[in-house]
Order: structure tokens, then sequence, then C-alpha cells
């Protein structure tokens, strides 16, 4: 059986430059593509009439649980 070659990882710096992270943060925002004001709205209204629905069934459900075991052992 041949083994390949290992990937060889260079040496980290043990220092820690400030003024370089806040560079590479900011060359890394740059390439964000941030939503427009209408797709943030329709999409926060979509979140949180997903998450409203979730809760109603949820609800719900447990109403059910509840009804039957009152039903069962009341």
């Amino acid at each position: 059986m041949v083994k390949k070659d290992e990937a060889t990882i260079p040496e980290q710096k043990a220092s820690f430059n400030p003024s370089t992270f806040i560079q590479e943060a900011r060359e890394e925002l740059d390439k964000v593509v941030w939503p427009s004001r209408q797709q943030l709205i329709s999409e926060s209204i979509a979140v949180i009439l997903m998450v409203t629905l979730s809760a109603t069934l949820i609800y719900l459900v447990d109403q059910l649980f509840q009804w039957a075991q009152l039903k069962v052992f009341g």
C-alpha cells in the first residue's frame, strides 16, 4: 500500500498583529453580499410568520395531549 505524502502545514506566527487582523477583516467584509432593505424586511416577516406558526402548532399538539391525558387518566 502506497502512502501519499502528507500536506505540510505552514508554521503559524506566534504574535498577533491587530492592524493585520483589521485589514483582513475589512477585506472579508467587502466580499459579503448584503441584502437590500426590501429583502431584509420580507425575510424577517417570513421568519416571524414561521416561528408564530410553529409555536401555534406546538401549542395545539400540547393541548391535544393534555385533553387525551385527562380522558385516559382523569
